[in-house]
């Protein structure tokens, strides 16, 4: 897909030299192409700086460790306890 897409950017500008408008297409398409790129959360930028991805990471991180905090707190635990005595003395 990578190739095709870098064929079709050479062709475009390629043809260029005959209309400008050609140029802008080949441009556009280019601009397309970077900013799906970012959008997928893919690699840092040139000066080794982190992108929007790594912060979107990082949010996913933190969000699934609140969800586990919440889920397994010290509240839950003892409810979960109390629930589980309760079904040992049902079926005892």
């Amino acid at each position: 897909m990578f190739v095709l897409l870098l064929i079709l950017i050479a062709v475009l500008f390629g043809f260029g030299s005959s209309d400008p408008i050609w140029w802008v297409a080949a441009a556009v398409l280019v601009y397309g192409a970077t900013r799906h790129g970012r959008d997928r959360g893919g690699g840092r930028s040139r000066s080794g700086s982190s992108d929007f991805g790594d912060y979107r990471d990082y949010q996913e991180r933190r969000n699934r460790r609140e969800r586990w905090d919440r889920r397994y707190s010290r509240q839950h635990r003892a409810r979960w306890r109390r629930e589980d005595r309760r079904d040992r003395e049902r079926r005892g």
